[in-house]
């Protein structure tokens, strides 16, 4: 199962995944050690609402499986990573294509290291813009995940 962690080969499963690849959202980048990524949402008549702006569910589905994603492919199977709660602020209408980057510091990594360490749940937030093509926010994404070491792997 180590292969499907190859960040190579998640990006193109991620892609065909049919709630990504039938919405018009890709991967565009995903870094070899899961710390960086780049999504995009790409405009086509059936992801436009009533209005001709990016639909709503589109946008926040570009986000959904991400962070859990990166934290796996960061941590391993050691971990559970699972997303807890989400909300979406939408700033203006999306228009054309649109982009979300997501990134994995080192220090959120030790901070949820050192937060699980003994086994306990962790709760980390990220929050992901949602970029149109010149640059401006078009929403804002709050996710916020589970983290807990399998029950294998914890202390006594």
């Amino acid at each position: 199962m180590k292969w499907l962690f190859k960040s190579a080969v998640m990006r193109r499963l991620i892609n065909c995944w049919p709630p990504f690849f039938f919405s018009g959202i890709k991967i565009v980048k995903l870094d070899q050690d899961y710390r960086y990524c780049k999504v995009e949402l790409k405009s086509r008549p059936w992801t436009k609402n009533i209005n001709r702006s990016q639909y709503g569910g589109s946008m926040f589905s570009m986000t959904d499986p991400i962070y859990p994603l990166m934290l796996m492919g960061v941590l391993g199977n050691k971990y559970f990573v699972w997303d807890r709660q989400a909300e979406i602020n939408f700033l203006q209408p999306g228009k054309g294509k649109l982009f979300a980057e997501f990134y994995l510091t080192e220090d959120r990594l030790q901070q949820i290291s050192q937060a699980t360490a003994e086994g306990e749940k962790y709760f980390p937030q990220f929050r992901i813009d949602i970029k149109d093509d010149k640059g401006n926010v078009v929403c804002e994404v709050l996710r916020t995940l589970y983290v807990r070491k399998k029950s294998q792997y914890r202390p006594n």
